[in-house]
């Protein structure tokens, strides 16, 4: 889907401002709100915009160990382990990967040890292999999207 330059001054706002109403987006942009709204649903519908909820933070609901759990699975087992992690609320992202590994997981733990307990979860999963740990000491740049929709509008 391409991404036009009015579309990404929207979506540039629905980052910097994401409470602000849609009339009042319509207004900051100069367009009627009925062209917004248009491209707000397209965007959704094309799965640009895949949220509209707000940030949650695992470290202030009492879960400030982070970790990457790379997980090796038996050759056909993929797509079962995948779904299995579904299961384990301490995960909360898992791709399919390239390299040293099968599946990359980022995993949240109340401590260490809360850690170790969801590790040895995943070790006992039907098709997993054997896992690499790797804690997150600090943040160093949060997640963000804003630098690529600027880098986006720039094209």
């Amino acid at each position: 889907m391409a991404v036009d330059e009015l579309d990404t001054r929207i979506l540039t706002l629905l980052l910097e401002q994401p409470r602000t109403s849609v009339r009042e987006y319509a207004r900051l942009l100069g367009v009627a709100r009925g062209t917004l709204q248009a491209r707000l649903d397209r965007m959704e519908r094309d799965g640009v915009i895949t949220g509209t909820g707000p940030s949650l933070s695992p470290a202030a609901l009492g879960h400030p160990v982070l970790a990457f759990v790379h997980i090796e699975v038996t050759q056909g087992h993929l797509d079962e382990v995948g779904d299995a992690l579904a299961a384990v609320p301490e995960i909360i992202e898992a791709f399919s990967i390239t390299g040293g590994g099968d599946l990359l997981t980022r995993v949240a733990a109340r401590d260490n040890g809360h850690l170790e307990d969801v590790i040895q979860q995943l070790i006992n999963l039907p098709g997993v292999v054997r896992t690499r740990t790797e804690v997150a000491l600090r943040e160093r740049v949060a997640h963000r999207v804003l630098p690529l929709v600027a880098s986006v509008a720039r094209r």
